[in-house]
C-alpha cells in the first residue's frame, strides 16, 4: 500500500510538472507572436502571478473545468489544479464573500464574475468588507483581493446584462478600479493589481477579448512622466496614457471607447482636426495631471463613456478639469455617454443608444466650431 501510495504521488507530481511545462511553452510561443488578444493578455497575466506566488489562486463560476464562460482561464486548472482554480456554486454572494475572507486571512484571490452585471449580488462584500476593513481596522488589515470580469454591453443580451459599473466602483473610497483598453495594458495591469494589497476591481470587456493587438511596440505613451514604471512587465495603477498626440482637442476615454476615440480621431486628422487621445485605463485614482496637461495644449475636452450619463466617470473628470484648468478652457468640457434608457436588446435600438464614431466626430467639430 505504501509503494503504492509513493508511486501515485510520483505519477501525480510529474504530471503536474509537465502540464506546468506545457503552459509555459505555450507561454513562449504566444511572446514569440507579434499580437496577443486580450483574452491571452489576461490569461497570461494570472498564470504568470499565480507561478510567482503561491498565495494567489482563481475562483468564479465555470473557471476550472470549462476554462472561464470566456475561456479567460484556459489551461489554468491544467497547471495549477483544483486548489488554486475554482469552480463554485452560482451565488455570487457566497463565493465572493469567501474571497474577501480569503484575502483578509492572507492569501491573493482572483474573484472572476462571469459578468459584472452579477456583481450586484455581492456588492456588500465589495463595498462593505473589501473596501473599507483596512480603514475600519485602523491599517491592522489588508484586504488583497481582485475581482475582475466583463463589464458594461456586450451585443444585444439586453438591459439587465449590458451596464457599465465603472462610476459604481470609482464612486467608493478604498477600491482600486482599472479598465484597460488594448492587450499589453491588460496584463501589465493586471499583474499590478493582483501584487497590490489593496481590493482592485478589474473591468474588461467583453467584446475587447477576442481583439488582437500589436505587442510590437508599446500600445501607449506614458500621459504623466513622473515616476517609473517599476517592475519591468507592470504598470503603474492610476496613470494614464496618451494613446494619440494632438493640438486641437482631447478626446478622453477607457475600455472599448479608447477604441471609436483613435477611429474618430483618424476621421477628424483628414478634416483637419488634430485631436489627442487619452486613454484613463485607471479610473480610482484618476490621473488628472495628465488631464490637465492636455488640456493646456489642446484648450477642449470631449469625455466618451460608454456606461449612462448622470453621475458618471465623465462628469468626475468635467468638474476636476473645471476646478484645475479652468483658465485654459476654450469651451465647457463636453460628454458623450450612453443614452439615459436602459440599453435596449433590438440591434438598431441598441446601437442608436451608445456612442460611436460619429456621434465622437460631431461632437468634436461641435467643440471646435466646425460644425
Amino acid at each position: 500500500m505504501v509503494a503504492q501510495t509513493i508511486a501515485q504521488g510520483e505519477v501525480q507530481s510529474q504530471s503536474q510538472e509537465q502540464s506546468q511545462e506545457q503552459s509555459q511553452e505555450q507561454g513562449q510561443r504566444l511572446a514569440a507572436r507579434s499580437t496577443q488578444t486580450v483574452r491571452e493578455a489576461i490569461r497570461d497575466a494570472m498564470a504568470e502571478e499565480m507561478r510567482r506566488d503561491e498565495k494567489v489562486f482563481l475562483m468564479g463560476e465555470e473557471v476550472a473545468n470549462y476554462q472561464g464562460a470566456y475561456k479567460v482561464s484556459l489551461g489554468l486548472l491544467e497547471e495549477f489544479g483544483e486548489k488554486r482554480v475554482r469552480d463554485t456554486p452560482i451565488s455570487e454572494a457566497g463565493f465572493c464573500g469567501i474571497g474577501v475572507g480569503a484575502a483578509l486571512a492572507g492569501l491573493r484571490p482572483i474573484v472572476e464574475f462571469m459578468t459584472f452585471n452579477f456583481a450586484m449580488q455581492a456588492i456588500d462584500h465589495i463595498v462593505n468588507s473589501a473596501a473599507k476593513t483596512h480603514y475600519m481596522s485602523g491599517g491592522a488589515l489588508k484586504c488583497p483581493i481582485v475581482f475582475r470580469g466583463p463589464n458594461s454591453v456586450a451585443a444585444r443580451v439586453a438591459a439587465q446584462h449590458s451596464q457599465c459599473y465603472a462610476s459604481w466602483f470609482a464612486h467608493c473610497p478604498g477600491l482600486k478600479v482599472i479598465a484597460p483598453y488594448s492587450a499589453q495594458d491588460a496584463k501589465a495591469l493586471l499583474k499590478a493589481a493582483i501584487r497590490d494589497d489593496n481590493p482592485v476591481v478589474f473591468l474588461e470587456h467583453e467584446l475587447l477579448y477576442g481583439q488582437e493587438f500589436s505587442l510590437a511596440e508599446n500600445s501607449s505613451e506614458e500621459g504623466d512622466e513622473e515616476g517609473g514604471e517599476g517592475d519591468g512587465e507592470l504598470l503603474p495603477i492610476g496613470k494614464a496614457a496618451i494613446a494619440k498626440t494632438g493640438n486641437d482637442a482631447t478626446i478622453v476615454a477607457f475600455s472599448r471607447m479608447v477604441g471609436l476615440a483613435l477611429q474618430a480621431a483618424e476621421q477628424l486628422e483628414k478634416q483637419g482636426i488634430s485631436c489627442e487621445v487619452i486613454d484613463l485605463r485607471t479610473l480610482r485614482p484618476l490621473d488628472s495631471n495628465s488631464l490637465v496637461k492636455s488640456l493646456r495644449k489642446t484648450n477642449r475636452m470631449l469625455v466618451v463613456e460608454e456606461g449612462w450619463g448622470f453621475a458618471a466617470i465623465a462628469s468626475e473628470v468635467s468638474a476636476q478639469m473645471n476646478e484645475k484648468a479652468f483658465d485654459w478652457l476654450d469651451a465647457p468640457v463636453m460628454r458623450l455617454s450612453a443614452q439615459d434608457v436602459p440599453l435596449p436588446y433590438a440591434a438598431n435600438l441598441e446601437a442608436n443608444a451608445l456612442p460611436n464614431i460619429e456621434k465622437i466626430c460631431s461632437s468634436v467639430k461641435t467643440l471646435c466650431n466646425k460644425k
